[in-house]
């Protein structure tokens, strides 16, 4: 997603890749996104969840998926807020794109086969009310599900029993 036009990577057109700024026939405009790397909380259920989830979907653009907070995260990305990664789920172009709330689910559903449509669809005015309930609906349930941290806290443990029923992603 364009952090300016609200739209989704562009895709990187077969055969363009070896090709430079300035050389051929590439039309101008922002460079495609080769790779994303989503930081997420790896002591919430949902989170985990989700994680296995995105690592079973075919993927049209690579996605490494990385605990927020961790020393890899840290070692990739020195320049982000960790604490603010793991308050919320981050998504890092291979450019340095940061993608934050509904835009950072919106980018990985962009990344995967089956999803790339539906997340056009959520960038629209139509959609976008549906992106924000989705996550402001996580966030609800990473409340009841993770106790809060203390303050300063490098982890926090997850309650026992946190995890409840399995997770039902909808029919797209």
């Amino acid at each position: 997603m364009s952090p300016v036009t609200g739209a989704p990577p562009a895709p990187v057109p077969p055969g363009e890749a070896s090709v430079r700024p300035g050389e051929g026939s590439v039309p101008p405009g922002p460079a495609p996104v080769r790779r994303l790397t989503v930081l997420y909380d790896a002591q919430c259920p949902l989170c985990v969840h989700l994680r296995h989830w995105l690592q079973r979907q075919r993927q049209l653009v690579p996605l490494d998926l990385v605990p927020a907070g961790s020393a890899e995260a840290r070692r990739r990305f020195p320049e982000l807020d960790h604490a603010a990664t793991l308050a919320e789920i981050t998504v890092v172009g291979d450019l340095g794109q940061v993608y934050r709330e509904a835009a950072a689910w919106i980018v990985c559903l962009w990344a995967l086969a089956k999803y790339r449509s539906r997340a056009h669809w959520l960038t629209t005015p139509a959609g976008r009310p549906f992106a924000r309930g989705t996550v402001l609906a996580a966030a609800r349930y990473r409340s009841r599900a993770l106790p809060p941290c203390a303050p300063g806290a490098r982890e926090c443990a997850a309650p026992p029993g946190a995890v409840g029923p399995p997770l039902t992603l909808g029919p797209w």
